[in-house]
């Protein structure tokens, strides 16, 4: 296997405004593929995040988590000179990614006319909550207020419960995803027409989205899905159940899957029972069949339970310190660690691993301006 050639988006260089997590996800994932991240950041106080942590700036994990492998100039927006500063390195990048409110850039002079005005070949990228040109433009949003707007968080939670966020900023996520994905399309269309794009990308676009078949069966429907707590909306057993320990996760909802885990666990009779026959009749007796498959659990541990039923989709509950110490993380090397001559971290690679094709080594994320007099 050769991997002795550069990694794919060498010789790309992005100038970077973003702040927080969207913005930042998406150009580290494109620092990992080879890509010179120039992170343009306000002089006093940098990125928000760098200091949203019990642990602070100048590297709080917060800051660590999104901004490995870059490079950071401090620059003042809000004056002549360092705008001027920033045209001038926009001059010299393939790529613009932004994340300010609607009009910011422009009250700069570096709003997507001008600088492809200057420059037809630049990918401009602007995120933010509610899209560009719409009547809604000036609103803010974070990821759990289009939770919220989406119908997202209406999904999330116990049925005779509150609405609730995902634990993660998943939209913010998610919006990485589509960023980096829509900037690698960019890159390979200019390479057959010679011209740049602008792209753009809103949280509400991403959170649509992300709805997936629950919005589609709204849209199919007209009727939309109630919450289920930790539970499938359509298949049973397909959810949380109680063991001795801690609590496993089940998704063995087809009846082939439904038959082995009944085997497995020593009841192969419910797999007859007709009231559990076929998928609809699992899921109209949820709460008969729930009785039953943990009446059975809880004679044993978690792990107990994991070893028997290894070869079905099933899995404990972990701590995120059990889930960063599993053998499955280790065989997979997810952590990594970078360092300087001051600080070591550990950080997650990223998700994706070629045969074929190198991704550039991890560097550890930039203090605030230590590139600034480079540029």
């Amino acid at each position: 296997m050769d991997k002795t050639h550069a990694p794919p988006l060498s010789g790309i260089r992005i100038l970077d405004f973003t702040r927080v997590i969207a913005g930042p996800l998406a150009t580290q994932q494109l620092a990992d593929l080879g890509a010179t991240i120039i992170k343009l950041e306000n002089p006093v106080t940098g990125d928000e995040v760098r200091g949203m942590s019990a642990v602070g700036p100048p590297r709080s994990p917060f800051f660590v988590a999104f901004n490995r492998s870059k490079q950071s100039v401090a620059i003042d927006l809000k004056t002549a000179r360092g705008q001027q500063l920033a045209r001038d390195l926009a001059a010299q990048c393939d790529v613009l990614v932004q994340n300010f409110r609607p009009g910011v850039m422009e009250r700069f002079g570096l709003d997507h006319a001008a600088l492809r005005a200057a420059d037809p070949r630049l990918i401009y990228v602007s995120v933010s909550a509610y899209g560009e040109h719409t009547a809604m433009r000036e609103r803010p949003g974070f990821d759990p207020v289009l939770q919220a707007e989406s119908g997202m968080m209406e999904l999330t939670g116990e049925a005779d419960g509150p609405p609730m966020r995902t634990g993660l900023s998943l939209i913010d996520t998610l919006t990485a995803a589509h960023l980096s994905t829509a900037v690698l399309a960019a890159i390979m269309s200019r390479a057959q027409t010679g011209y740049g794009d602008y792209i753009d990308l809103a949280l509400l676009d991403t959170a649509i989205a992300a709805l997936g078949n629950m919005g589609s069966t709204w849209l199919t429907t007209g009727t939309a899905p109630s919450r289920a707590g930790n539970n499938h909306i359509h298949s049973t057993p397909n959810g949380l159940f109680q063991t001795a320990t801690e609590p496993m996760y089940f998704a063995v909802g087809s009846d082939k899957l439904f038959g082995e885990l009944c085997r497995i666990i020593g009841v192969p009779r419910l797999a007859q029972d007709q009231r559990f026959e076929t998928v609809g009749m699992r899921h109209a007796n949820r709460d008969e069949l729930r009785g039953e498959i943990e009446a059975v659990l809880t004679q044993h541990s978690a792990n107990h339970w994991v070893a028997l039923t290894r070869h079905l989709p099933a899995g404990k509950v972990r701590t995120m310190d059990e889930a960063y110490a599993s053998p499955e993380v280790a065989e997979r090397k997810l952590v990594h660690e970078v360092g300087d001559e001051e600080e070591t971290f550990r950080v997650v690679r990223s998700p994706f691993q070629f045969a074929e094709t190198p991704v550039a080594d991890y560097r550890v994320p930039p203090k605030l301006g230590q590139d600034t007099r480079k540029f």
